[in-house]
């Protein structure tokens, strides 16, 4: 079942069980689908990848609303982003731990033959397409960086 199947069932499942917060972060998701399906070029296709970077995009920015929400002094609203984000995430794969995601490094620079932070584009590179959907580019690149100049 694709990722859009099964946000198309979750929606049917938070109707039912008259979950309000969690049927508006869903709704949202299939409305942001269904543009990127109907795109020009898209040929009326999603493909799962498309749609986990879609729902990552999602997720930022209701995280970044949030925080504006309590700089504002609005927790109410804040609390109702945080909610739907919550909904949302559930959708992205496991991120890798911080111990991880550096092992997962320390191979990828010993593969690139990266010598020091000037290699770090390489790196980089090689890092963000290998792991794809399992951790936040800064985290990627904080943690490369770190191990550049100690290494």
């Amino acid at each position: 079942m694709s990722l859009f199947e099964q946000v198309n069932n979750d929606i049917k499942a938070a109707m039912l069980a008259k979950d309000k917060v969690r049927l508006s972060a869903l709704r949202n998701v299939k409305k942001v689908f269904l543009e990127a399906k109907t795109a020009p070029g898209a040929n009326d296709t999603l493909t799962d990848a498309d749609a986990i970077k879609i729902i990552r995009k999602l997720a930022k920015q209701g995280r970044d609303a949030a925080q504006i929400y309590q700089q504002q002094n609005r927790q109410d609203l804040a609390d109702e982003e945080l909610g739907q984000v919550q909904a949302i995430e559930t959708y992205l794969p496991q991120q890798l731990s911080a111990e991880a995601l550096e092992d997962e490094l320390k191979k990828i620079i010993a593969q690139t033959g990266a010598a020091g932070l000037q290699d770090m584009g390489k790196v980089m590179g090689a890092a963000t397409g290998a792991l794809a959907g399992q951790a936040d580019g800064r985290a990627i690149s904080e943690a490369v960086r770190r191990l550049l100049s100690n290494g």
